[in-house]
């Protein structure tokens, strides 16, 4: 029935920072932005007032939207964990770890360096607080791994 993954939506409370952070680290490209309309908006996600601002970002065919509602405000939550239903994190390939981390560092984010493994894998959190897998050499699964 679908025909493709359109994009994955995060919500930010800081728009302009964000966006810096995945094209500044993480290498995106900004593709487009919105300024949503308040009425179609609002029904569709079920806010009154959203205020949405919208920025596309692209790496790859991969498609991310960072969301910031200007009229609704931010609803502030606990640090996300591993274990909570829904979206846990994103992973990323990288060429190097060590100069990946640097930029993640030097964009605002903050490198879990307890989670790090060799050179191979580390978690981050973008300045909104979204987990981010960054990994060295490994490929999305395509068979049963470790049964």
């Amino acid at each position: 029935m679908s025909e493709k993954v359109n994009h994955v939506g995060l919500a930010v409370a800081d728009l302009d920072a964000e966006a810096g952070f995945w094209i500044g680290a993480l290498d995106f490209e900004r593709v487009g932005a919105l300024d949503a309309d308040d009425e179609a908006t609002g029904q569709l996600l079920q806010m009154e007032k959203p205020g949405l601002r919208a920025v596309y970002l692209r790496k790859g065919e991969f498609v991310l939207e960072l969301l910031q509602f200007r009229g609704a405000g931010v609803v502030e939550r606990p640090t996300r964990v591993m274990n909570e239903p829904g979206l846990t994190h994103l992973s990323l390939n990288v060429a190097n770890l060590d100069t990946a981390l640097e930029q993640v560092k030097a964009h605002g984010g903050e490198v879990l360096e307890d989670t790090r493994l060799w050179n191979v894998a580390v978690m981050i959190r973008t300045p909104a607080g979204q987990l981010v897998e960054l990994l060295v050499g490994f490929e999305t699964p395509t068979n049963d791994l470790g049964e």
